[in-house]
């Protein structure tokens, strides 16, 4: 019934139908999140509004982080040589190749949650009053694989990273790029057609897709820490729940722009 209905929504709404479903469900959990930090608050008094405070600050101060690795993009000039066909010409335009700073998105972080979810899923099939190797284990695997701990958390950095080059890597194809580039003529000012082009969108792609890989990294731990050094754990701040909100948000408010525009009003902002 739900994709049935993500599905109506794309055909008949604004942006992604399935996408606006788990919007909703993410944000219609706020409420709570906040009665219940409110009502602590309440209990706890004065420290408890200035972690609070804190919280708040660094949550906007993330989602601003999060705003601009969505939409960045490091635009790469191309240049069309021109075509004489008969007594017509042909190309001559500039344009460019926006290659964005997160290609990957969520899709890394969801990946690397979904590892880091396994050893916990396999302590849980060990009896609780196991001894020997097997208790071994399981209070390794309790302890280290806790959300709260730092090996945790590093290898949760480490595995993000790693999913965001090698996502980046197949959504980006380089050498079909630079040999569509040579076909209809086009090149990048200063670099040569073929492969030297295919070595300069690597070099690029590289340095784009390390800020992206640190970046997402630090979004996926981040809430972890934040939730500890503020004490505020009532309202819960997962890094896949900020960056489906806000892209899914922006993603919508640039198809409502698109259609205003279209229609020709000044726009959704203005």
């Amino acid at each position: 019934f739900l994709m049935w209905l993500g599905n109506l929504m794309t055909d008949k709404g604004i942006g992604n139908g399935v996408s606006m479903l788990i919007f909703a469900g993410i944000v219609l959990r706020l409420p709570d999140y906040i009665h219940n930090t409110f009502v602590l608050a309440g209990v706890r008094g004065a420290e408890y509004y200035i972690g609070l405070v804190v919280f708040l600050m660094v949550t906007i101060l993330l989602i601003m982080g999060i705003v601009m690795l969505t939409q960045g993009q490091r635009r790469v000039p191309v240049q069309y040589a021109k075509r004489v066909v008969g007594r017509k010409v042909f190309g001559g335009q500039s344009t460019y190749i926006p290659i964005r700073v997160n290609n990957a998105g969520v899709i890394s972080i969801i990946f690397a949650i979904s590892i880091m979810y396994l050893p916990s899923t396999f302590a849980n099939f060990i009896p609780m009053n196991a001894t020997g190797v097997l208790g071994w284990i399981k209070s390794f695997v309790e302890n280290v694989f806790n959300p709260s701990h730092f090996i945790y958390n590093a290898f949760y950095f480490l595995l993000v990273c790693f999913f965001t080059y090698f996502y980046s890597a197949i959504t980006f194809n380089i050498v079909d790029v630079a040999d569509n580039m040579k076909k209809y003529g086009g090149f990048i000012p200063g670099i040569r057609p073929g492969r030297p082009t295919a070595e300069y969108l690597e070099k690029i792609l590289s340095r784009i897709t390390f800020i992206s890989a640190v970046s997402l990294g630090l979004i996926a731990v981040a809430p972890t820490y934040i939730m500890q050094i503020t004490n505020v754990k009532t309202f819960y701040l997962g890094s896949t729940s900020l960056l489906i909100v806000v892209g899914v948000a922006l993603d919508t408010m640039q198809q409502i722009e698109a259609r205003m525009v279209m229609r020709h009003y000044q726009g959704f902002m203005k």
